[in-house]
């Protein structure tokens, strides 16, 4: 997910601004790349793990990315489902390529619309292998509808290391994800962007803030410790699912 060398501030800017990269919001199966109908025989629950998407991964093509060759000549499918009791909110760190992605939390009443990815042990592991600020879990006892009416309890997830950013006494939304009965406010990437810039980098134009952490991950590190400082971990008992890449 990191941008080339050479990539102009303009266009790192832009990348960062389309988090999370077009999340459809109905089910779909990644073929050789692209987001197909799904077929009957696709959303059976089988062999594969089933991985809660909430942020970029449920886009097809940050998920094509992050698949590399394990997503050619495979059908990934991808369902749509509602999560009761969450919100998905903005993590409390600086991504290395630069956006403030999204987080997982507790929020009593509230249905997040978010996928179910299916995936092998091997795809799995390689997707895992592009969370470096997020830990597999196993989160239980959940409200997890998916599309078709299957209700599930139990669903592995990533999530972030940090915690939840925290502004004003709360969480912030991400604008991005439909939330019925959302109670936190909600923002749009370049607006979290830039607040947290005005509270590190006062008058520093967005694209050279957002540069300088891609290219310095010693300033990114500095970025989010300073962030992760105030931020509240997940309100949810989970445990590590690393086993499952072993």
């Amino acid at each position: 997910m990191n941008e080339p060398a050479g990539t102009s501030v303009e266009d790192l800017l832009a990348r960062v601004l389309a988090y999370p990269f077009g999340v459809p919001r109905e089910s779909y199966v990644l073929a050789d790349g692209r987001a197909e109908e799904p077929r009957a025989e696709d959303l059976e629950a089988g062999e594969r793990i089933a991985v809660l998407a909430y942020g970029a991964n449920a886009s097809p093509a940050a998920l094509t990315a992050k698949l590399g060759e394990l997503a050619e000549g495979v059908r990934v499918p991808v369902v749509a489902a509602e999560l009761r009791d969450f919100d998905v909110v903005y993590s409390a760190h600086v991504s290395p390529y630069g956006a403030i992605p999204a987080a997982l939390q507790r929020s009593p009443g509230a249905v997040a619309s978010v996928h179910a990815i299916h995936l092998t042990r091997a795809q799995l592991a390689r997707v895992h292998r592009t969370e470096p600020n997020y830990e597999l879990v196993h989160l239980q006892g959940l409200d997890l509808r998916l599309e078709g009416g299957r209700r599930v309890e139990s669903v592995r997830a990533w999530v972030s290391r940090h915690g939840c950013l925290r502004r004003g006494g709360g969480h912030v939304g991400v604008a991005a994800v439909p939330v019925q009965g959302r109670t936190w406010p909600a923002r749009s990437e370049e607006d979290i962007l830039a607040a947290v810039r005005d509270e590190l980098a006062p008058g520093e134009p967005l694209g050279d803030f957002v540069s300088a952490h891609v290219a310095d991950p010693d300033l990114a590190a500095r970025r989010t410790a300073i962030l992760r400082a105030t931020a509240a971990p997940l309100a949810w008992p989970h445990d590590p699912a690393t086993p499952l890449l072993s």
